[in-house]
């Protein structure tokens, strides 16, 4: 198992920058992939971009060229860059860790994208 805890979300304008990040209680580089996901009011969580060890990335199509995931093993922590946010963006972020037997969450860190 693996610890998860997210930082950086807030309220931010329409067409603004954010950048969570999303530290791991230990070394994720044999952790078979990490991952932002995303849950709106009333809807499902959705994957947003996803990150695996061997260097493959998949990002929902709508944050394709807007969001950027990330890692910096060192630090044990995963980069979601953000840009050009839009009021459709706004959700509770949420970090996974797939261990292929299990699967990490941490607790969530509030977007807003409102003017």
């Amino acid at each position: 198992q693996v610890q998860l805890v997210e930082s950086g979300g807030g309220l931010v304008q329409p067409g603004g920058s954010l950048r969570l990040s999303c530290a791991a209680s230990r070394s994720i580089v044999s952790i078979n992939a990490m991952g932002w996901y995303r849950q709106a009011p009333g809807k499902e969580r959705e994957l947003v971009a996803r990150i695996t060890s061997g260097g493959r990335y998949n990002y929902a199509e709508s944050v394709k060229g807007r969001f950027t995931i990330s890692r910096d093993n060192a630090k044990n922590t995963v980069y979601l860059q953000m840009n050009s946010l839009k009021p459709e963006d706004t959700a509770v972020y949420y970090c996974n860790a797939d261990l292929l037997s299990s699967k990490s969450w941490g607790q969530g860190t509030q977007v807003t994208v409102s003017s």
